[in-house]
């Protein structure tokens, strides 16, 4: 990943960039899962990637649900669970699929709570993994792509104030020009339209 200024926006996995690792990632899961697999979104941001990933893994049996989470509690170290499992996962081999990973807290939750609900195996899959931030160790066993724990990054699911999880790209941004003004970086739609 090159320095760019802090407030130049980088796109750090185009379009292209993207499909590539979920071709990479659908080849490993699909390796690893021939009898096929149960994909759960952790919503919101997962949304985006698991569309896609479940696409790719085509003609797997894919079997898809999702998980929805609070922020965490000021102070706590706290999350609740919003949206529970609609499928039954019991002796299922389950993946969480995340936009990014970064301490850990929230997947770590999360494979609990599948296993508690029966599931055979659980593993995690993300696009992005901000390893240098890991409070809970733990491993991630389909990564698209590793970045940098300043990173702030936006695309693809990943949003501020639910705004730029549109955007078919991931790109880093300056947070501190975004909490300025939230509207700094509307011009990378005009990027988006002209791929």
């Amino acid at each position: 990943m090159t320095g760019a200024p802090a407030s130049t926006p980088e796109v750090i996995l185009d379009r292209p960039a993207i499909e590539s690792r979920v071709a990479r990632l659908a080849g490993e899961i699909a390796r690893d899962h021939p009898d096929g697999v149960v994909l759960v979104a952790v919503l919101k941001g997962g949304l985006v990637f698991l569309a896609d990933l479940a696409r790719a893994l085509a003609p797997l049996d894919v079997a898809i649900d999702f998980l929805a989470i609070s922020r965490y509690a000021p102070d706590s170290g706290r999350v609740r669970l919003l949206q529970d499992l609609d499928l039954d996962v019991t002796d299922k081999d389950v993946i969480l699929v995340e936009d990014l990973v970064d301490t850990g807290l929230t997947a770590a939750y999360l494979v609990k709570h599948v296993i508690q609900r029966g599931a055979r195996h659980v593993e995690l899959c993300a696009l992005l993994d901000r390893a240098e931030r890991r409070i809970v160790p733990m491993e991630i066993r389909y990564v698209g792509e590793e970045i940098p724990g300043d990173a702030y990054v936006l695309g693809y699911g990943l949003h501020d104030a639910e705004r730029y999880r549109n955007l078919p790209f991931v790109v880093r941004v300056d947070r501190s020009v975004l909490r300025a003004n939230p509207d700094a970086y509307l011009d990378l739609y005009g990027r988006a339209r002209a791929r």
